[in-house]
């Protein structure tokens, strides 16, 4: 059967993935609790960045290290859902699906935590 949202065009196809985009942020800051940590973090270095940051490129930097980790966060997620989605049996495909995301998330973080080093010092 076809999604009655499937051929919208136009406006009405961008207000529906925007209504879509949302319920996953909210979804992922309801169930996923490495995410809520990270949102928490990003609470605090947003703002930061933006204050220690000297010029605009330094700020771009800064903010967008930690960005990027609340982007691999929700992909990992989505990751971790279809695995689960498809059986919560142990299979050393989904625990290499899963172990890429985590170590995906894991290079986000060290990522972001290089940059602020190398912009701040």
């Amino acid at each position: 059967m076809r999604s009655p949202h499937k051929g919208a065009t136009g406006v009405r196809r961008l207000l529906n993935a925007t209504r879509y985009s949302l319920e996953g942020f909210a979804a992922a800051a309801r169930h996923e609790a490495a995410f809520r940590q990270e949102l928490l973090l990003a609470a605090i270095l947003l703002p930061l960045g933006s204050w220690l940051g000297k010029d605009g490129v330094e700020r771009a930097l800064l903010a967008g290290s930690v960005l990027l980790v609340l982007v691999v966060e929700l992909l990992n997620s989505a990751v971790e859902a279809a695995v689960d989605r498809i059986s919560v049996e142990h299979h050393v495909l989904a625990k290499r699906a899963k172990d890429f995301g985590s170590a995906a998330v894991m290079l986000s973080l060290a990522s972001a935590a290089v940059v602020w080093l190398l912009v701040l010092l």
